[in-house]
């Protein structure tokens, strides 16, 4: 639902549609440079459309809307501290609502879409929209936050806070049969910042591994790789995404696992990524160290859907599975000996 198109149901509009807020001067900031087709491949498709195509998820929606524990909301992008749980307040909007923004978090702009005049706001670093101010708040700014939850994570009193996500990070997409024993093998290389379950290229709007695996959204088990472009660059990953995460001649499967959700494809999130993949590939068909023809798919990133916790470090927690022992372990073993330079013992986990 766009909040330029007129989708809203009427209490919602009604409710943040007042006049605008005197919320003063869009804030002088150090913007991010990362373009907008890194966000989508790092962010949750639902995400990505509040933060960088101004969506507007539907009141009652999210959770953090109820979320009176102390602590601190930053950006979901990338990880500014936007809002202290301390300025938080219930407006019955629907919407997480706060009287104040953290000095310098968020910046402002007119909006004259809904055919009046409101003032948007949005984080000071990456940009992407939060909500909208209204001057109907309580005391002592009299000012009211109304922002997407979506475009919000909460990090509880007591927890570290992340580290910012750098604006030169980059990030690509692979599937090669079941995520478990890819996930490892890219949170084994140095460079890599996280490597993330998931599931893309699919039709459907939304993935998860019931449907996934039923076949009833064309998603394939694919992992998200977030990686330091000034330590390891996108060729040496996918000469381990070759040589090391999976068999690309294998179509519709990997080892055991028989399905569409187990093909081989390279998910590109913009034009070098695709030329490089495209290049690669036709030089490994011209040498052919492989003994029947390779099928790994070159498409575009529609987007990226985390999978459950539970499949998160799948190989580091259940290290006496018997599937992890006959297929991943093998893998990380061959990534040590082929790849010494670039493969570290110790791996990052991705969070749940």
């Amino acid at each position: 639902m766009n909040r330029r198109q007129f989708g809203l149901d009427i209490s919602g509009l009604l409710l943040c549609a007042a006049f605008p807020a005197g919320a003063g001067e869009a804030v002088a900031a150090t913007p991010s440079t990362k373009p907008n087709a890194a966000w989508k491949a790092l962010l949750p498709a639902d995400r990505y459309r509040v933060l960088f195509e101004d969506d507007t998820e539907r009141p009652f929606s999210s959770p953090l809307n109820d979320e009176k524990g102390g602590g601190t909301f930053i950006c979901a992008a990338c990880f500014l501290p936007l809002f202290d749980s301390a300025h938080k307040f219930d407006s019955g909007t629907g919407w997480p609502s706060f009287w104040d923004a953290l000095p310098g978090a968020v910046a402002t702009r007119p909006d004259l879409t809904l055919l009046m005049r409101r003032t948007e706001y949005h984080c000071s670093r990456c940009g992407g929209h939060q909500g909208h101010v209204f001057d109907d708040g309580p005391a002592p700014t009299h000012l009211r936050y109304c922002n997407n939850g979506l475009a919000l994570q909460y990090v509880p009193s007591g927890e570290p806070l992340p580290p910012a996500r750098a604006a030169d990070e980059q990030t690509a997409v692979f599937a090669g049969g079941c995520f478990w024993g890819v996930q490892a093998v890219f949170q084994h290389l140095r460079g890599v910042k996280s490597a993330t379950s998931g599931y893309s290229g699919g039709h459907a709007g939304e993935a998860s591994y019931a449907a996934v695996s039923r076949g009833d959204t064309g998603h394939a088990e694919s992992v998200r790789v977030v990686y330091d472009p000034s330590q390891i660059y996108y060729g040496q990953l996918l000469r381990v995404f070759f040589a090391v995460a999976h068999d690309p001649t294998q179509l519709n499967r990997q080892g055991p696992d028989a399905g569409t959700q187990y093909r081989s494809a390279i998910f590109y999130v913009n034009d070098e990524q695709r030329r490089t993949a495209a290049a690669y590939v036709d030089q490994l068909e011209r040498a052919k160290p492989f003994a029947q023809p390779i099928v790994t798919q070159i498409v575009p990133l529609a987007a990226f859907y985390p999978a459950e916790s539970y499949h998160q470090n799948y190989v580091a927690q259940h290290p006496h599975a018997i599937y992890v022992v006959v297929n991943d372990f093998p893998k990380l073993e061959r990534l040590r000996t082929a790849f010494p330079s670039i493969y570290r013992a110790n791996a990052p986990k991705e969070s749940p």
